[in-house]
């Protein structure tokens, strides 16, 4: 063990610098990362930080080792190594395998200082962060919850399998929170906060009947404790709540078996479910912005490592053949994915800048765009400097040139120190080290330039391929005003930064619906070759269903939106007024998964301590209806029904569902062709 360790001390010693001038290359780039802590770790430790989510300490739980078995079995037979894993807390945590390569290692960080960068700057992970001054400060809370929930566990007044059954209850609900709002807002509607207190729908009630005006003696007859105490069991928000735990927390008790009776709950239950809670909004921001943040990373990790050489000669084909295992994943790959729509964000806006100079140039319009405009000239002016381009040793005289008439593309004080280095009146241990990192030589600016992405091979046709309808667009808010005299003239004017700066304003109010809604353009879709393939009942088995871009849009809209599950909201709180629980089911096409609603059901049960039910419309088959969709060679029309499944503490029953009801849930102008299982290949 002891061997080890010196061994791993090692491995982060050789690592000091890769970090280092790793953080200087992404902040030079324009990222604003979080402060970052390395660790070098064997590969039981880093299974054992995937099985606890990214953290040293968790709760305890059963399922933490569940999950450290699977990885383990997953590291052993070679079917899913981790690099690395990274949490979102300022400073952020990164943890290394210490097997790696030292390309491996490289490449990781850089794809670690994006995804810090990323925890820093988008506004679905400040819904968590802006809790305390400090910042997210995850590793305090989520220890602080461990040790917590373990002092409950040991308790001699509280049955530790009482502890873990109500910890598998509120984790099978931890998705149904409000991921769109920050951890307390849904705790403030209808007036109550779950505190004990006066405040809340019974003393609400109890102020009314003094409104009465009524005796004494007809209170006692008339309004009871009793009575009382039933119709405070039952709470119907105003509006559908899609934060089912807050209400479950807030309005929930506790089945007593002995008794056949809901009764409150302990306090110590109350602290269980506050803290499982405040994890699920903690992880809730990575779930929402998945593909926004691996693409975000693979982006920057790639021009770094890639674009600026921070992989040297002798470690370029291993990290080219580690990034083609990140993008290569089969199935929905969020890196893949990601990177792609980032890039495709990049491009948009710096064409659209091009084209917005080009449409001001006099004599230029939508309707000769491209006959008037030497394309293939334009795209040659945008080519990079050489000198930005090469900039390096090669070219400091020249450098020191632009330096010299303040340039914005050139860090003057950089250049100035390696001249000085060069004539030798400064030591070379003083000055910077331009052979290996010659970006230092460069600007935010001139970075932008160097990578320009009109430039780079694959993006050349750009110009060539812009619709006449987006020329359109362009031009209907442009007014005759900064015309210029001629095309040289309106390229000099084109900002190199725009497609940089551009990504840099997305990464901060999107999350992964609004990113794929907004930039997974029917250019995106037909460039990239995408579509769509859903099951077939007639066929029975799964089939190309469109090249469409709407319909590829619509399926990856419907496999993130509420993290990929089914939309869940309390739809009341007191149904058939008996203090029953109706929960709703958002109907967009897609059928629940029966079994596990009604083993999730099960668990609701254990928080609302009275009678749970689930609305949902699944569509219905006959054999007739399929074997006559097979012969005709097309899929089956099915019939949607309604249905209320009831869970009361013994069986699991079904019922029709009320009309009424059934139109609240149902949703309007979706695809209803589809099925949830990998739709976009």
């Amino acid at each position: 063990m002891r061997d080890d360790r010196l061994e791993a001390k090692r491995e982060a010693e050789t690592l000091d610098e890769p970090a280092t001038e790793a953080r200087n290359l992404a902040e030079r780039l324009g990222l604003d990362p979080y402060p970052v802590r390395y660790w070098v770790v064997d590969h039981d430790e880093m299974n054992e930080l995937i099985a606890y989510g990214g953290f040293q300490r968790r709760y305890p739980h059963w399922r933490w080792g569940m999950n450290y078995e699977r990885q383990r079995k997953k590291d052993r037979h070679g079917l899913g190594k981790a690099f690395e894993i990274v949490n979102n807390d300022d400073p952020s945590h990164a943890f290394l395998q210490e097997s790696n390569t030292a390309a491996d290692q490289k490449a990781v960080i850089t794809h670690v200082e994006a995804h810090a960068d990323f925890f820093a700057n988008n506004e679905w992970f400040g819904l968590y962060a802006d809790r305390g001054a400090d910042g997210p400060n995850a590793a305090a809370r989520l220890e602080r919850n461990a040790d917590r929930l373990a002092a409950i566990g040991r308790r001699a007044d509280v049955d530790r399998d009482e502890v873990e059954r109500l910890i598998d209850a509120v984790t099978a609900l931890e998705d149904t929170i409000d991921q769109h709002s920050p951890v307390d807002a849904s705790r403030s509607e209808n007036g109550s906060t779950g505190d004990e207190g006066t405040e809340g729908p019974q003393a609400e009630l109890e102020a009314r009947i003094e409104e009465l005006g009524l005796s004494e003696e007809v209170k006692r007859d008339v309004f009871d404790d009793e009575w009382l105490d039933d119709q405070a069991d039952g709470v119907e928000p105003e509006s559908p709540r899609p934060d089912v735990l807050a209400f479950l927390r807030d309005h929930g008790k506790r089945y007593d078996p002995e008794t056949g009776k809901a009764v409150d709950r302990e306090p110590w239950e109350t602290t269980v479910i506050d803290a499982i809670r405040e994890e699920a909004y903690y992880f809730a921001g990575q779930k929402v912005t998945k593909v926004m943040n691996e693409g975000w990373a693979t982006y920057w990790e790639s021009l770094m490592m890639g674009g600026e050489g921070f992989a040297g000669p002798d470690e370029f084909l291993t990290y080219a053949e580690h990034m083609s295992r990140v993008l290569g994943s089969p199935g929905l790959n969020p890196y893949k994915l990601g990177f792609e729509l980032w890039t495709h964000v990049e491009v948009r806006a710096a064409r659209r800048d091009v084209i917005d100079k080009l449409l001001r140039v006099e004599g230029v319009t939508p309707e000769n765009f491209h006959s008037r405009i030497d394309l293939e000239a334009v795209r040659s002016a945008l080519e990079p400097d050489p000198v930005i381009a090469g900039a390096g040793p090669a070219t400091l005289d020249e450098l020191g040139e632009l330096a010299a008439t303040g340039d914005p593309r050139v860090d003057a004080e950089t250049v100035d120190r390696a001249l000085s280095v060069r004539a030798g009146d400064r030591d070379p241990e003083a000055g910077p080290d331009i052979e290996r990192y010659p970006w230092k030589l460069l600007t935010y600016e001139g970075l932008a330039e160097r990578h320009y992405a009109l430039s780079r091979p694959e993006h050349r046709g750009a110009l060539r391929n812009v619709p006449r309808t987006t020329l359109e667009e362009r031009a209907r808010y442009m007014f005759d005003v900064d015309r210029y005299e001629s095309v040289e003239a309106a390229l000099e004017d084109v900002d190199r930064t725009a497609g940089w700066d551009r990504m840099y304003e997305v990464r901060e109010s999107h999350n992964d619906v609004t990113f794929i809604d907004e930039f997974l353009t029917e250019e995106f879709v037909r460039e990239r070759n995408y579509f769509t393939y859903e099951y077939s009942h007639a066929g029975e088995g799964f089939r190309v269903a469109s090249v469409d871009a709407g319909d590829v849009k619509r399926k990856l809209l419907l496999q993130f939106t509420n993290f990929g599950k089914p939309s869940i909201t309390v739809l009341d709180g007191n149904f058939k007024n008996r203090g029953e629980l109706l929960l709703a089911h958002q109907y967009n096409g897609i059928a629940l998964d029966e079994a596990t609603a009604k083993a999730t059901l099960k668990r609701v049960f254990e928080l609302w301590g009275r009678p749970v039910n689930l609305a949902t419309i699944r569509t219905e088959y006959t054999d007739r209806e399929v074997e006559r969709a097979r012969r005709d060679g097309r899929e089956p029309d099915g019939t949607e029904v309604g249905v209320r499944f009831q869970y009361d503490g013994g069986a699991v029953t079904e019922h029709d569902l009320d009309p009424e009801i059934e139109s609240r849930i149902a949703a309007d102008e979706i695809d209803y062709d589809t099925k949830p299982e990998d739709w976009l290949a």
